[in-house]
């Protein structure tokens, strides 16, 4: 059910194992009644102020501390206090020109808001834009913005998935932003998180059965998908979903670790999200795009419903990302382990995954099942080189950049931007960033800003990194290090490696080969011993030279349309490629 924005209704709660609420709006008490229509549980003040603005929250039981509204859309002071009603329908749009973007063809751009600008806010971002928009990129992807304890977070402590962070500049904020991308041809991605809370700030059992006590994932209890009450909880996640698409006009969600629901019902909750996608694209006449990150290599997500799947339009695919840092770093530790070689990009490149039913190292299982192509376009998986898990995830988050030349950056962007799939690129990757992008928390708790950095280090024990290096997630200066520096964009190699960017999603946009084509329109040889790679994809041939040295490699395009070195040269049917050198060929018909 989705709750009304005005009126008395709009502060109608669940609380099913309450005996007493009571609504504190304005400073005055309004004493609830249990509804008598829709879901068991429900409470309602039917004399409770109608008028905007209205700071608010409940006291269960006869508390005298208040708890903030689960459904809460602003906390100006923060979690642990009252909540403020707000109007989504105050602002007027100006999107009604907006057509939308597909998945296919389209170019994503994830960010985080309080470290992509000095100032950190959406305003500011907003500011980007057309920074963005000249880059050539499709889509804005920002991770989650919701509320959560403290000054600064990456996003995934989040405990109010309806509010939008006040430091970010709140809802109004977000709704100015949204049309703003829109004005300037790009869409936005929301990344959102359902799968936990956070630790601090997460009143939602004590309004009712949000969780299930005991069946945990990584983060802590499971939410409550499948269990007693579960059908208002999911209620509350799916309005939350539609919330964003329709009050915020985002084009799409990004799923937060699909991996950890925990639901057991003949309907599973991400088909929920796929027939939600379709019933607001119908509304609209723009596509809703659902992207799920989830580590299964499990095709079903992408399958369509009645093909026995649950009918996203997108998911995440890190056999992609390991293949490729792999073979530009030489780094093959942990869960790197398997996709030391071209042959795993090799694979990943023609069949979408590479564990797809094959022997997992890390998991020490076997592990994914093989895509039916001919239900799945290959766009429908999103890769990266680099993105704020796998740079963040890192002992001392660092990027490819602070590491590699120039010529290893420029193969990582070519693999990504000339393969099949739909590429996505963390901020500041297209100029090489220097900045690191590391773990940052704010946690105003000690004992929980303790008990996270101890975490932090437990966590790298299995790939091998030095424990010594973590920075303490606490530190303001782990914060402000991770915020970009965007006046080296415009420096030396960081310009340089700007430029191919640009020219890479140019060429991708204007070359249908690179958009259109499906798995079968994909085919790669590879020499393992001299570390080069031909990826043909229709009439288009992009060859990779992965090795330090100098190689030459049989192709049969007829002209050069793109080299990352100058000394790149076509001489009829050979290629030569400098050590660390990419060149993009087109067909001689």
């Amino acid at each position: 059910m989705t709750l009304p924005t005005g009126g008395s209704a709009r502060f109608d709660i669940w609380a099913p194992e309450a005996k007493d609420v009571v609504l504190l709006a304005d400073g005055q008490r309004y004493p609830m009644t249990q509804a008598t229509s829709g879901p068991e549980g429900w409470w309602t003040a039917a004399d409770a102020p109608a008028g905007d603005d209205v700071d608010y929250g409940y006291l269960l039981d006869g508390d005298d501390s208040p708890l903030p509204d689960p459904r809460s859309r602003r906390q100006p002071e923060g979690v642990h206090s009252l909540s403020r009603t707000f109007n989504p329908r105050a602002h007027r749009w100006a999107d009604a020109g907006w057509s939308g973007r597909k998945l296919q063809g389209s170019v994503i751009y994830e960010l985080h808001l309080g470290t992509f600008t000095p100032e950190g806010t959406l305003d500011a971002a907003a500011g980007k834009l057309d920074y963005l928009a000249d880059l050539g990129v499709d889509f804005v992807e920002l991770l989650p913005v919701n509320g959560f304890n403290g000054t600064h977070n990456w996003g995934y402590d989040g405990v109010l998935w309806y509010t939008v962070h006040e430091g970010y500049g709140g809802p109004a904020a977000y709704q100015r932003f949204v049309d703003d991308a829109h004005a300037a041809g790009l869409g936005v991605i929301q990344d959102v998180v359902y799968n936990h809370l956070g630790p601090s700030g997460n009143y939602l059992p004590r309004f009712g059965p949000y969780l299930k006590s005991g069946e945990g994932n990584t983060w802590g209890d499971s939410v409550n998908l499948d269990g007693p009450g579960s059908d208002v909880v999911r209620s509350y996640i799916l309005d939350n979903a539609a919330m964003w698409l329709r009050d915020y006009h985002v084009d799409g969600l990004r799923l937060d670790a699909v991996h950890a629901f925990k639901d057991e019902r003949a309907v599973h909750l991400l088909e929920d999200f796929g027939a939600l996608a379709d019933a607001v694209a119908a509304e609209t006449g723009r596509p809703a795009t659902m992207i799920a990150e989830s580590d299964l290599n499990n095709p079903r997500l992408l399958y369509p419903r009645d093909a026995n799947g649950y009918g996203l339009a997108g998911q995440w695919s890190d056999d992609f990302h390991h293949a490729v840092h792999v073979n530009v770093s030489g780094e093959t530790t942990g869960y790197y382990e398997d996709f030391g070689s071209l042959g795993a990009l090799a694979k990943v490149l023609e069949k979408g995954f590479f564990h797809d039913g094959s022997y997992s190292s890390f998991r020490e299982r076997h592990h994914g099942r093989p895509i039916n192509t001919g239900l799945v376009h290959p766009a429908a998986l999103v890769v990266c080189n680099q993105n704020h898990d796998q740079i963040g995830n890192r002992a001392t988050g660092d990027r490819l950049s602070q590491t590699l030349g120039y010529g290893q950056l420029a193969l990582a962007a070519v693999a990504t931007l000339t393969g099949p799939f739909t590429p996505m690129l963390f901020m500041g990757e297209e100029y090489g960033a220097s900045t690191p992008w590391q773990f940052f928390t704010s946690h105003p708790e000690p004992e929980l800003g303790k008990a996270t950095a101890e975490g932090r280090i437990k966590e790298f024990e299995r790939m091998g990194w030095d424990p010594d290096v973590v920075p303490d997630p606490q530190d303001p200066e782990t914060f402000t290090r991770s915020k970009l520096n965007w006046a080296e964009a415009s420096e030396g190699d960081h310009a340089r490696l700007l430029a191919l960017y640009r020219e890479l999603i140019a060429l991708r946009r204007s070359t249908p080969d690179l958009t259109d084509g499906g798995f079968a329109d994909t085919a790669v040889d590879f020499s393992e011993d001299e570390g080069w790679l031909l990826l043909r994809r229709g009439g288009t041939e992009v060859a990779l030279n992965f090795s330090a040295e100098a190689r030459t490699v049989p192709v049969a395009g007829s002209s050069l349309r793109l080299a990352t070195d100058d000394a790149v040269a076509l001489e009829g049917g050979t290629l030569s490629l400098p050590g660390h050198s990419a060149g993009i060929l087109a067909s001689r018909s």
